[in-house]
């Protein structure tokens, strides 16, 4: 299996990329193939999931381990294929997908496309209190370990991102990169914004 793909991203399509390995060109489906748009035309890692079957092999991406590993458990449930599984990674974030399943939240999970009620029962049914020991959620150990007074900013801070028009998806991560920073709420906005540049 093919664990990752290391190497210069030289195209960007609505469902898959490019990445030059070596003079060798692989195609990797992505569930948001356009976060990857800040490197393009530079050497990049994507964390790769090889999917075989008879008539194809494909290979699908992913930004981070958590994310190929939300993927993987979501496949295993049945009524659930790839595709699906990428619809709903490009829809909401590791940590909003767990939140859902262990809250048996049956109207978030239908917002999906493909996912009725059944399938959402199925995925409660076969993933509650599996997921949340496998992935660090970066919200829940931020919530657990940050003071009130920089809770408090960091909140104004995610409110303001939000307002510039970046996703809970965007920002998560950001927020969890700043949680030991006690600096005033204008440096954490352009901390955080210097951040998502990098991202």
């Amino acid at each position: 299996m093919i664990a990752y793909v290391k190497g210069v991203l030289i195209l960007i399509q609505e469902q898959h990329v490019v990445v030059d390995v070596g003079g060798i060109g692989y195609e990797v489906i992505c569930p948001n193939p356009y976060a990857f748009q800040s490197a393009l035309n530079q050497e990049i890692l994507i964390h790769t999931y090889m999917h075989v079957r008879e008539d194809a092999q494909l290979l699908y991406g992913f930004k981070n381990e958590d994310e190929k590993q939300l993927f993987m458990k979501l496949i295993s449930v049945s009524g659930i294929g790839p595709k699906g599984a990428l619809a709903i990674l490009s829809a909401v974030d590791v940590e909003g997908f767990i939140t859902a399943v262990e809250n048996e939240d049956e109207k978030f999970l239908t917002s999906f496309p493909g996912v009725g009620k059944k399938t959402a029962r199925q995925i409660i049914l076969d993933l509650k209190g599996k997921l949340s020991n496998v992935f660090v959620i970066k919200g829940k150990e931020y919530a657990e370990t940050q003071n009130p007074q920089i809770a408090e900013k960091l909140d104004e801070v995610a409110e303001a991102l939000r307002a510039l028009g970046y996703s809970d998806k965007e920002i998560r991560p950001v927020i969890g990169e700043l949680r030991q920073d006690n600096s005033d709420i204008d440096a954490l906005i352009k901390k955080s914004l210097a951040l998502l540049v990098k991202k």
